[in-house]
């Protein structure tokens, strides 16, 4: 008689996902050797190699392959399951979010108060950290949902809440403000502030500079957006930044977007995570409020 041990179906999905039994282990909080142990006992269960192991890498056999769907499915079933047995009441007096410091310091402002007026009784607790941090205090069940980069996880419902624009922005009389379009080779040599936040979308800025016979003369840095900009601000440089943090400076011309047609399309995308099923009440309220947000979001003077 078959058995289905949960456990040795999580391991399993969660090898696929994060590619290896180390990176597995660290997302379960689990040794190394017990993810090992728990797929060798799924595949004594199944009577077959889910996996092919060669020195440190791993890949999925034909059989672990046909096995996915099911296990993906089971898993889901499982914790679908275990959330409406051990759902108390439909909203908390507390509700707890994690989110990375940029949206701490540009969207929840925005955010907070359509929320509170949604759910008036409701206490909210913010924490910040990295998306894989924040990933793993969702997992963890240490916070209700979090705001990360664009990720996807098995565990996790992952909806886009909220895009953001990456333009060129300078100070007031740099040479470029008054210029109708930039061209690459011209931003190659002014002094850059280089910000970026480990996203994808930063290797399409990269990109633009790849057909130079000169790099960029990226004289700073910086993965923290309000640093980049403060140092714009203070002339060190130009810099490539997402919209949403010099929304303030723009209005009050201390900083302009430049027209770089290369970057068009090019933009940052904020994600709202929980585990599957949970929490959907306030999950629908920021969706919603997400697309209030990205209407107020202004485009760049230089494309009106």
């Amino acid at each position: 008689m078959f058995l289905v041990n949960i456990e040795n179906i999580e391991a399993f999905v969660y090898v696929i996902h994060c590619g290896s039994f180390n990176k597995a282990a660290e997302a379960l909080y689990l040794s190394q050797p017990s993810v090992t142990a728990r797929i060798q006992s799924l595949e004594r269960d199944l009577d077959c190699k889910l996996f092919d192991r060669q020195g440190k890498q791993i890949q999925i056999t034909d059989e672990g392959k046909r096995f996915l769907p099911y296990a993906q499915q089971l898993l889901l079933t499982y914790q679908k399951g275990k959330l409406h047995v051990n759902r108390k009441k439909s909203l908390p007096d507390e509700f707890r979010i994690g989110c990375t410091v940029s949206v701490s310091n540009y969207i929840i402002p925005e955010l907070l108060p359509d929320l509170q007026n949604k759910f008036p009784n409701t206490h909210f607790k913010f924490v910040t950290g990295t998306t894989d941090e924040i990933v793993g205090k969702v997992l963890g069940k240490e916070v209700d949902v979090g705001f990360v980069r664009n990720v996807n996880h098995p565990n996790l419902q992952s909806v886009k809440f909220y895009e953001d624009p990456i333009s060129l922005y300078a100070y007031e009389n740099h040479p470029f403000v008054d210029a109708d379009r930039v061209s690459v080779e011209q931003i190659a040599e002014q002094p850059l502030v280089f910000f970026e936040c480990g996203a994808l979308d930063w290797l399409r800025i990269h990109r633009l500079f790849e057909h130079l016979e000169q790099s960029p003369n990226i004289r700073i840095h910086t993965d923290n957006s309000e640093m980049a900009k403060k140092l714009v601000l203070r002339k060190a440089g130009i810099s490539f930044l997402p919209n949403v943090c010099v929304r303030e400076e723009v209005a009050e011309g201390k900083l302009f977007s430049l027209r770089v047609p290369e970057t068009s399309g090019i933009s940052l995308q904020t994600n709202v995570i929980s585990g599957h099923g949970e929490h959907d009440p306030f999950l629908s309220a920021i969706i919603e409020i997400g697309k209030v947000l990205t209407l107020r979001q202004p485009s760049p003077a230089w494309s009106k």
